[in-house]
């Protein structure tokens, strides 16, 4: 068994295999039809015998026994031997011959059967007698049995069978595998540099053609990932060429002319050309971990209390007006940390682009957790909704308003919002940019994810808010620039004056719930 794994060719493993088995079972079949035939042969001849020795042994007990016996068919020996082994009478053909067996049946068993000098005799002793005589009838053991042709016979149709059963084994693998060997003649064909070829695909459903077709899809998913890769490194290059130029500039510009570069100058263009490949390369580390990475740990998160959250800080920081509509509730399960950074990367976005305010919503549509960031400046024109997810992509507009950004935020949030089984997209809005993030719901009673019907989660989840903070002072109730009708009784706009930004929206709070969807920082 060892020497056949050992063949290095699967044809010639499976043909050494079958041919294995099948001379085991030729041999086990042989052996077996040349017993079964041996016993018939012989069996017919002894009850011949038996027949004309009967005959002969009644005669001889009747004294009727004629002087010469007279044979039947195939049985042509016939001896009469009496008690001193002397021939008394025979057939023509056992005449003048010695006794046909110098065997003498005991008294208690006057019938036996007799293998004896090449001949099948049946020996039957005439009476108990102990001088009585024996009759010996048989005869001369067929050829077929004699030569040993009936093995020799067997022999050859097994090595026959064998060969042809090998042949065919052989032919029949070799059939099979003939479309593998087409797919490893077209995978030998295919490099690194060129995965554009296909492998040819067997008629059929089987096994073949499953692996050519799963084959097929992988070298498409490999030219994909080849080319966003060519793609990347180009773009890459290009990218952090320009502030590696620019610091290298800076620096041999300083060394050159110290006389005539301000030396503090060039330090600050240098930290900020620095601070521009620092982001870049962080950038392009999170989206390698988020490409290859182990799916970080999941929990359970209040969308409205964490964008809340952010939009505090952003506002804090921001030159316009940050206004949240966070409803109470939508909680999704996932990385609060990747969660962040996408908050964080629409927030800062808007801002970048944002006239004067930005809108932040929060609410549950259809099962799905639902956050739009709206912006009120130019917009993005439908052309561009796509391209601008892409990695390195800044629009005209983007770059005027921040020349320090890496071009890697959109795409790393449109990543991490795959990766939660979510979707990132921009949609239609009356003015500005609106961006929309849709996350699968939590069903907070049982933990998983679908349409909401939330009233706990251990505790209720408002419970989660914090109520211990009443609203900041000098708040006052605004409407977001732009709105009409009358204020929803849902939420509340609160604005800061003295930050230009937003502290935060309740849930149904009329001045005496403190139940908030915010903590504040200060």
């Amino acid at each position: 068994m060892r020497a056949i794994l050992r063949l290095r060719s699967i044809q010639g493993r499976y043909t050494t295999a079958a041919m294995a088995l099948l001379l085991v079972v030729l041999v086990v079949v042989g052996v077996s039809c040349d017993l079964v035939i041996r016993y018939r042969i012989e069996d017919d001849v002894f009850k011949n015998a038996e027949r004309v020795a009967s005959q002969w042994s009644a005669a001889v007990r009747t004294n009727t026994a004629p002087a010469m016996l007279s044979a039947s068919g195939e049985v042509d020996l016939v001896q009469l031997v009496d008690a001193r082994g002397t021939v008394v009478q025979a057939s023509r053909h056992a005449t003048g011959r010695a006794p046909l067996s110098t065997v003498r049946p005991p008294s208690n068993d006057r019938f036996q059967r007799l293998h004896d000098n090449g001949l099948l005799l049946m020996a039957i002793r005439v009476s108990p007698a102990p001088d009585a005589p024996v009759i010996y009838a048989g005869s001369a053991e067929p050829r077929l049995l004699g030569g040993h042709y009936l093995e020799l016979f067997l022999a050859v149709a097994a090595l026959v069978l064998l060969g042809l059963a090998g042949w065919l084994t052989w032919w029949v693998v070799g059939r099979t595998l003939r479309p593998v060997a087409a797919i490893r003649a077209r995978m030998a064909e295919i490099t690194g540099s060129d995965v554009s070829l296909r492998v040819p695909v067997p008629a059929g459903e089987d096994e073949f053609a499953l692996l050519a077709r799963t084959a097929n899809q992988s070298l498409e998913r490999l030219q994909e990932a080849v080319e966003q890769q060519r793609q990347f490194a180009s773009t890459t290059s290009h990218e952090l060429r320009t502030p590696i130029a620019g610091l290298r500039m800076q620096l041999e510009e300083a060394l050159l002319y110290p006389d005539e570069v301000d030396a503090a100058d060039s330090l600050r263009g240098a930290l900020s050309a620095t601070g521009r490949l620092e982001a870049i390369v962080n950038d392009l580390l999170l989206l390698a971990r988020l490409r290859v990475a182990e799916p970080a740990a999941r929990e359970l998160i209040d969308l409205g209390k964490l964008v809340t959250e952010e939009a505090m800080q952003v506002s804090q920081s921001a030159g316009v007006a940050v206004y949240v509509h966070a409803a109470s509730g939508v909680w999704v399960s996932g990385s609060q940390i990747r969660l962040i950074r996408v908050v964080g990367n629409l927030l800062s976005n808007a801002r970048r682009h944002a006239a004067a305010s930005v809108e932040v919503s929060v609410e549950a549509v259809d099962g799905r957790a639902v956050l739009a960031v709206v912006d009120d400046g130019a917009g993005v024109a439908p052309a561009d909704r796509e391209r601008v997810f892409e990695r390195f992509t800044r629009l005209a507009d983007g770059r005027r308003r921040d020349a320090g950004g890496s071009g890697l935020g959109l795409a790393i949030s449109r990543d991490i919002a795959e990766a939660h089984r979510g979707s990132l997209r921009i949609e239609d809005s009356p003015r500005g940019a609106r961006f929309v993030l849709r996350l699968p719901l939590l069903h907070a009673q049982s933990g998983v994810e679908g349409p909401a019907s939330i009233d706990g989660y251990g505790s209720t989840p408002t419970d989660h808010a914090d109520r211990t903070h009443p609203p900041p002072a000098g708040a006052s109730d605004a409407e977001p620039p732009g709105t009409t009708g009358p204020k929803t009784t849902n939420t509340s706009y609160l604005h800061l004056p003295e930050t230009h930004g937003l502290v935060g929206a309740w849930s149904g709070w009329d001045g005496t719930d403190p139940r908030l969807s915010w903590n504040p920082t200060d």
